[in-house]
């Protein structure tokens, strides 16, 4: 059985590799939050879209504890992770591909903000002005989507783009020129080799935890869909290398 220790315990090093990809992650996080709380409300209603683990929503409560922020991803052993860690957020299961998913989120009223670190270059480009138009519906006129990720300008600034990765890899080299964490798939074999994740690895095998490497990874495909989706001003307000904070606000 998974323990409320031991799933912190799992977080924190879930935290340390994925800092082996994003040094500046936590600066990525507290530009996000500070967004949503520049927005001016005391108690505002959050959706984290692919939260994973939860570790930007903790995040979230912690600096805003009047905010509501329901946690949604499609993997149940993340979802598991998070519900034993932190049982005073609301986890959500549901597939950002499939549509009607807003459905599951229960919300009474609009959302004031939807955020996401890390997670939404899993869908693909095909299926993201699907999910930004259904997105618009989910969030009240001036609403913001929140994205940080890693966003490729390639086809519109190559040489810029290969400067954006230079400079993260550059500042990825500084921070961790003693040794980096563990990576992805070692944290994921570790957690495949603990029998207290027996019955989650087994729900995961069956669920809509698949991914197929980074399918959107440039910055006009997200731009260019959310446009269409009705979200009026598009624009970068955090950016280190290639990796950005892309804010979109809702009509």
């Amino acid at each position: 059985m998974l323990t409320h220790d031991a799933a912190r315990e799992w977080i924190a090093r879930w935290d340390r590799q994925q800092e082996g990809y994003m040094p500046d992650r936590e600066e990525r996080f507290t530009a996000l939050i500070d967004a949503v709380e520049a927005m001016g409300r005391p108690d505002p209603l959050v959706v984290d879209l692919g939260c994973g683990p939860g570790s930007l929503s903790a995040r979230l409560v912690e600096r805003l504890p009047g905010a509501t922020v329901v946690s949604a991803d499609a993997d149940p052993l993340l979802l598991g992770l998070g519900r034993a860690a932190y049982p005073h957020l609301r986890f959500v299961s549901l597939d950002l591909r499939v549509p009607g998913w807003s459905d599951s989120l229960g919300l009474d009223r609009p959302a004031d903000a939807a955020v996401s670190t890390t997670a939404l270059h899993w869908i693909s480009e095909s299926d993201l002005p699907k999910m930004y138009a259904e997105l618009a519906v989910v969030l009240r006129p001036g609403g913001l989507l929140l994205n940080g990720d890693h966003m490729e300008t390639d086809d519109s600034a190559p040489a810029i783009a290969r400067l954006e990765r230079a400079v993260h890899e550059r500042a990825t080299e500084r921070v961790f020129a003693g040794g980096r964490p563990e990576n992805w798939r070692q944290w994921w074999d570790a957690v495949e080799a603990d029998p207290a994740f027996a019955e989650l690895n087994s729900a995961r095998a069956t669920a809509g935890a698949d991914h197929h490497g980074s399918e959107s990874p440039l910055l006009s495909s997200h731009v260019d869909a959310l446009r269409g989706a009705g979200f009026t001003e598009v624009g970068t307000l955090w950016q280190r290398g290639d990796n950005r904070l892309l804010c979109a606000v809702r009509d």
